[in-house]
């Protein structure tokens, strides 16, 4: 039996209030997305992978996918892509659905904003299908009274039965072909794909869903499921959650016989950076920070040339050391901003990009802009670079 798994991870994070997509939004130290991901690590049939992202971040997407699936615990992870989203979520699930594999049985869609459902909600899903049921949906009991509501006069109608009624989560599993089905008849959006499965005469039958597949729509959302998972920001005295600033300076010399790179990107026909590893002041600023912020030391204590199997190794390698020396200590990163200080070359032409790229990352919102100084200085003078970053960290408990 081959599954597929389509993660759809295309929102916008509009009403989360959030600086990134809503999947890269940070939860104890990891983004939505690998959240989400790592239930799968727990089925024991072969998947196929399919992730949708928003438009621009298909890269930060596939990066932080195969972080979590490409571990040692996913020998039944056959295949991972990633597309693009559509504009509408029922556009999204389309997209996803044409890259789901001939050979696939069955097709499992879930929300990335549903990170923290659990391992056992998937298999609750699976076994129904495996049972023959062509649809099956995770619910939850409905708790609260659910009226009917005029929406132009804001009349109520008679209270439905809550006996009668399910709060709907993710995944949800169909039959791979009634689902290509379903989707080629139907015309217009739908809130969920039980509901485009309906349209198409399908039936659906409910399994039990779990209290940790909250939605994440806005703040306070996150704010539940950082509870839900033990992560919560650790509370200062007043009740404000307690976040940690650290500083990160980095200056090296241009050196002609080695090749550029700044902020993880490889810069063709100007001069390298002088350095023991790849010379990348931009990450080098951006590590020290985040370092300096959790009190856990600076590049040179971790990474310097007393380390001489750090020597050439990718910038990028070592802040994922880093992250990884945060979490031990507790610590989640919140943000991070970084002044690129030098004459060339100029970041602006792939600023966005090298956001974008660095806060799939990270798991946080990063920042990078560029600056000269007026010709004084060394890097005035075009014999170096520089870059300032200042870093947020939160505390959290380890899950």
């Amino acid at each position: 039996m081959t599954l597929s798994v389509i993660v759809v991870a295309a929102g916008s994070g509009e009403r989360l209030q959030a600086t990134s997509p809503k999947a890269f939004v940070p939860l104890g130290g990891k983004t939505l997305l690998e959240h989400c991901l790592t239930p799968l690590l727990g089925l024991d049939h072969p998947l196929q992978v399919i992730v949708v992202a928003p438009e621009g971040w298909e890269t930060p997407a596939e990066t932080l996918a195969r972080s979590v699936l490409d571990s040692d615990q996913s020998e039944w992870v056959i295949d991972l892509s990633v597309v693009t989203g559509g504009a509408s979520r029922t556009e999204s699930v389309r997209r996803g659905l044409a890259l789901v594999s001939e050979a696939a049985d069955y097709v499992l869609i879930h929300d990335a904003a549903r990170a923290l459902t659990p391992t056992d909600v998937f298999q609750r899903v699976v076994d129904a299908l495996k049972e023959g049921h062509p649809g099956v949906i995770p619910v939850l009991p409905v708790v609260d009274t659910i009226v009917p509501v005029d929406p132009s006069t804001a009349v109520t109608a008679e209270a439905h039965p809550r006996d009668a009624l399910g709060a709907v989560q993710t995944p949800q599993g169909f039959h791979h072909q009634a689902l290509r089905h379903a989707y080629d008849e139907f015309v217009g959006d739908a809130t969920d794909d039980a509901a485009v499965f309906r349209a198409a005469g399908g039936d659906v039958r409910a399994v039990p869903g779990h209290r940790e597949g909250l939605k994440v729509t806005y703040p306070e959302d996150l704010v539940t499921l950082e509870l839900l998972a033990g992560v919560a920001p650790a509370m200062a005295p007043g009740g404000v959650a307690g976040v940690l600033v650290g500083t990160g300076v980095d200056v090296h010399q241009f050196d002609a016989d080695k090749g550029l790179v700044l902020g993880g990107m490889e810069f063709h026909g100007v001069p390298g950076l002088a350095g023991h590893s790849d010379g990348d002041v931009i990450v080098h600023a951006m590590t020290d920070a985040l370092l300096a912020a959790a009190s856990l030391g600076d590049l040179g204590a971790h990474f310097g040339v007393d380390r001489p199997e750090y020597e050439g190794v990718s910038s990028t390698t070592l802040l994922r050391h880093a992250l990884g020396l945060l979490q031990e200590a507790g610590f989640a990163p919140a943000s991070v901003s970084v002044q690129y200080i030098a004459n060339h070359p100029k970041i602006g032409p792939v600023r966005e990009e090298m956001c974008r790229a660095l806060s799939g990352l990270v798991g946080a919102p990063v920042h990078v802009a560029g600056t000269t100084t007026d010709g004084l200085g060394l890097t005035g003078r075009g014999e170096g670079a520089a870059a300032i970053a200042t870093a947020l960290v939160v505390p959290h408990k380890l899950v």
